[in-house]
């Protein structure tokens, strides 16, 4: 009996271990903690983000609509501008609360 308690008492370790890997997947870090390290952890959702940031982003002259969107999947803010040049995009941030912002050239929408 004390010969199985310490085979168990090394194997309990290594079984540990291995199932540590398993479940782990891989050993490149996962998309929530590479958001994590990059600073884009989302703790709100789009809409809520959205709708807060809104005003502001409209402020910006040249702007002329946000929206919620899909970029490569994911949900991002669409920030719609009449004419997208270089002095506008430095304006509007690349990310809000984790999100990423797609600046798209619309034109001026005028109502029907």
């Amino acid at each position: 009996m004390v010969s199985r308690i310490i085979h168990l008492g090394k194997l309990l370790p290594v079984t540990a271990l291995l199932a540590l890997i398993a479940a782990s997947g891989s050993c490149a870090p996962s998309d929530d903690m590479q958001q994590k390290k990059e600073g884009s952890v989302q703790n709100r959702g789009i809409a809520e983000v959205l709708k807060e940031h809104t005003a502001g982003i409209m402020a910006i002259e040249g702007v002329t609509g946000t929206a919620q969107g899909l970029c490569n999947g994911r949900p991002c803010i669409r920030v719609y501008v009449v004419r997208k040049t270089p002095e506008l995009t430095t304006r509007i941030p690349a990310s809000i609360e984790g999100y990423p912002v797609d600046v798209e050239e619309t034109g001026e929408f005028k109502a029907l």
